[in-house]
C-alpha cells in the first residue's frame, strides 16, 4: 500500500528535505536513548545522501547517564553538545522527538525548519511536520519514514541497535508497547544483543533507586477504587516503571500511576492487575486531549504536554489532576457482561446491514501458515487456531471482528473475489500475519475475500449516555469500550451476542429496519 496516498499516516517524507545540502539535526535539551536513536538515524540518511549533516542538542546539561553515554560511544553516533549557538543554522533544521519552539528544545535560530515527532503536536512552526503521536518511540516513526526510503537500515547494525534500543527505553522495556509498527521494527532490525544487554545492565544509578525508594513513601490510596497515585522526582521513565511493577505488588493496590515531570511536561506509568482495568485504555483517558497513551493490557505509559496541560487546567496542581482524573475514569463507565444479560429488545432499534461488500477471513484460510498463528492489529495482536470454524471480517478501518462459522453463513454470502485496494484506503495499519513457520510476516489481505450481507444480517442498537465496558461472550478476559455517543448492539439471532459499534460505522453500514 502507498502511504503517501494515506492522509493519516502521511504528512511529509523524507525525500521532501534532500533540496538542503546542510542539515542539522536537534534533540531535546535532555536527550534520552530514544531521541539519540532517532536522530541517529536521520543523520545517517542524509549522510549517506551526501549532506553536510551535524547531530547536536543544547540546554543547560550535558549528557551524562552512564547507559547513554555508552550508547554514543559504542555505536558511534556523533552527538554533539551544543550549548549556545549564535549564528543561524545553515541549510535545514530538523528537530526530533522535539517540536521547534516548544520548551523542551532551545530555539536555535534557524531559517528552514522541519519537525518529526511522536508527541501530540504543540507548536505549528513549519509546514514540513511529521507527527504521529501512537507510536511508541520516535525512532520507530524514524524507521518508517526511512522504510520508505528503502533505506537499507538491516545493512548499518549500529543503526539497528540504536533504533531497538530507542523503542526499548521509551516503552519501558517494552512493558508499555503496543502500536503494531513499533513491533514490526523490533522484529526487523538487525541489532547487537550484546550491546544491549550492556546498556541494559547500565540502566539505574544509585541516586535513582534512592529516587524510586523515595517516592513510594508518597503514595496516595484511593479505598473505594483501590488505585493509588505516585508524584515522583524527575528520572528516567524506567525507574517510573520500576516503581508502578512494586506498588501493584501492594495487597488492596489494583491499578496504579506513577509520574514525574520535566521541562515539557509529565511523563507517566500505568499498571493493572484486574481485568475491569486495560492500563494502555486509562493510559489514554489520562492523557486523552493534552497528549498520548499506549501500552499493553496490564503495563502502559504516556506523556502529557506541558504547554497542553496548562492551557487547559491552569490552576490545578498535577498531583489532583491525577487523582481526579482517576476518580472520574472508574466513576464514568458501567460494566456489562454480556454472558449474563440478554439485550433489551424492547429498548432498542432494529437495524440492517448495507449491501456493501465486506472483506474477510476463515481461519483455516491461514492453516499453511501454521495451527495456531498469531495476527498483529492496530488494536492489539490476537492469537487464531487455524483448525476451529471460526471467521472473522475485516474491517474498513483495519479492525478484525470474530464470527462463528455457522452465524457467518447465515448473514454473509461468500466470493471469490479478492479485497481491493480501495478498500485498505482508510487503515492505518493492515493487519499482519505471523508464518508459524519461519517467523516471516503476512499482510492479511493476501487470504481475505469479499462477501455480501446477507438480510439476515441483522442488529439491535441502542444509543448510550455514558461510558460503557462490555466483556463479549467471545471474549470473557477482554472487554469492547463505548463512550457516550456510540451504540451498545447485539445480533438479532443472538441476544447475548453484545458488542459497541460507533456513531459513524453504524451510519455508514447499517440502515433502521422496522420489526
Amino acid at each position: 500500500m502507498d502511504r503517501r496516498g494515506d492522509a493519516k499516516s502521511r504528512e511529509m517524507m523524507l525525500d521532501e528535505l534532500l533540496g538542503y545540502d546542510h542539515v542539522t539535526i536537534q534533540c531535546h535539551d535532555n536527550p534520552d536513548a530514544d531521541a539519540i536513536a532517532s536522530g541517529y538515524g536521520l543523520y545517517c540518511f542524509f549522510r549517506d545522501k551526501g549532506k553536510d549533516t551535524r547531530l547536536l542538542y543544547s540546554g543547560r546539561n550535558k549528557v551524562r547517564k552512564a547507559n547513554l553515554m555508552l550508547m554514543v560511544e559504542k555505536l558511534h553516533i556523533p552527538l554533539e553538545y551544543q550549548p549556545q549557538m549564535e549564528d543561524t543554522v545553515d541549510g535545514l533544521l530538523i528537530t526530533v522527538d522535539c517540536q521547534y519552539g516548544a520548551g523542551n528544545v532551545t530555539e536555535l535560530p534557524a531559517e528552514e525548519i522541519a519537525v518529526i515527532d511522536h508527541h501530540p503536536l504543540e507548536v505549528i512552526c513549519t509546514e514540513r511536520m511529521r507527527l504521529q503521536p501512537n507510536m511508541g518511540s520516535c525512532a520507530t516513526l524514524v524507521w518508517t519514514m526511512l522504510q520508505e526510503m528503502h533505506y537499507p537500515v538491516e545493512k548499518n547494525r549500529d543503526l539497528g541497535t540504536a533504533l531497538y534500543y530507542g523503542l526499548y527505553m521509551d516503552t519501558n522495556q517494552f512493558s508499555e508497547l503496543s502500536n503494531p509498527m513499533d513491533m514490526d521494527m523490533r522484529e526487523s532490525l538487525n541489532f547487537d544483543k550484546n550491546q544491549i544487554s550492556l546498556f541494559r545492565n547500565s540502566n539505574i544509578s544509585l541516586r535513582e533507586l534512592e529516587i524510586a525508594g523515595v517516592a513510594m513513601l508518597r503514595c496516595n490510596y484511593n479505598d473505594d477504587y483501590q488505585f493509588a497515585v505516585i508524584h515522583s522526582q524527575p528520572c528516567d521513565p524506567n525507574v517510573l516503571g520500576l516503581i508502578s511493577d512494586f506498588l501493584l505488588q501492594v495487597a488492596g493496590v489494583n491499578t496504579c500511576v506513577v509520574y514525574n515531570e520535566d521541562s515539557g511536561g509529565y511523563k507517566f506509568s500505568v499498571r493493572s492487575c484486574i481485568r475491569e482495568v486495560n492500563a494502555s485504555e486509562l493510559s489514554d483517558y489520562l492523557s486523552e486531549g493534552i497528549g498520548s497513551g499506549g501500552g499493553h493490557y496490564e503495563k502502559a505509559g504516556g506523556y502529557i504536554s506541558m504547554k497542553l496541560y496548562e492551557e487547559k487546567y491552569p490552576t490545578l496542581h498535577s498531583e489532583a489532576y491525577f487523582n481526579n482524573r482517576m476518580t472520574q475514569y472508574f466513576d464514568t463507565f458501567r460494566i456489562l457482561y454480556a454472558k449474563d444479560r440478554a439485550f433489551p429488545v424492547s429498548e432498542g432499534t432494529r437495524y440492517q446491514r448495507k449491501k456493501i461488500p465486506l472483506a474477510c477471513v476463515r481461519a483455516s484460510d491461514l492453516a499453511e501458515l501454521g495451527r495456531v498463528v498469531s495476527v498483529r492489529t492496530q488494536n492489539g495482536t490476537m492469537d487464531i487456531d487455524t483448525r476451529q470454524n471460526i471467521c472473522y471480517t475485516l474491517e474498513r478501518n483495519g479492525e478484525l471482528h470474530r464470527v462463528a462459522g455457522e452465524r457467518f453463513h447465515r448473514i454473509l454470502e461468500l466470493s471469490d473475489a479478492p479485497v481491493s485496494e480501495d478498500y485498505c484506503r482508510n487503515m492505518t495499519y493492515v493487519p499482519r500475519v505471523k508464518d508459524g513457520t519461519d517467523g516471516r510476516n503476512h499482510l492479511i489481505t493476501e487470504y481475505v475475500r469479499m462477501c455480501m450481507p446477507k438480510d439476515e444480517f441483522r442488529i439491535y442498537a441502542i444509543r448510550v449516555t455514558q461510558g460503557v465496558k462490555v466483556f463479549p461472550v467471545w471474549d470473557e478476559e477482554g472487554y469492547m469500550t463505548g463512550r457516550a455517543g456510540d451504540y451498545l448492539a447485539a445480533s438479532e439471532d443472538d441476544l447475548h451476542n453484545i458488542f459497541i459499534e460507533t456513531e459513524q460505522n453504524l451510519l455508514n453500514y447499517f440502515e433502521e429496519k422496522g420489526l
